[in-house]
């Protein structure tokens, strides 16, 4: 059996943490927005959790770490409305971010392959 490494050089990761109960909303966006799968852990932060600044926010321990892997031309699209959807302009409510990847692989069919190539 004759086996391909499909490599995706043209990607980038989001990764939202963001409060526990915040992760569907997180990831119904991310899909509306043409993300195609994520990934959701949880995790439990540590630090300032009391009060967070003058606002006086409680911020909670138990966290949700949403993480989805995009092209590069869809990444500013997705990442406006991961923020969006999340109010991450409101204090404490979570942070995203973008890393470049150097390199990933997955499975793609064929045909698609083909018509990213041009073909028909």
């Amino acid at each position: 059996m004759n086996r391909n490494i499909t490599i995706l050089t043209d990607v980038e990761l989001i990764t939202a943490i963001v409060q526990k109960g915040i992760g569907d909303i997180i990831t119904k966006a991310a899909f509306q927005a043409g993300a195609q799968g994520a990934t959701v852990h949880y995790a439990q932060g540590s630090g300032v959790r009391e009060k967070l600044g003058i606002y006086g926010v409680a911020v909670e321990a138990e966290k949700e770490i949403i993480q989805i892997v995009v092209s590069t031309e869809q990444v500013d699209r997705i990442f406006d409305a991961i923020y969006l959807a999340g109010k991450l302009d409101t204090p404490g409510m979570g942070f995203v971010y973008v890393t470049p990847l150097e390199k990933a692989g997955t499975y793609i069919p064929a045909e698609v392959i083909s018509k990213l190539k041009g073909g028909a």
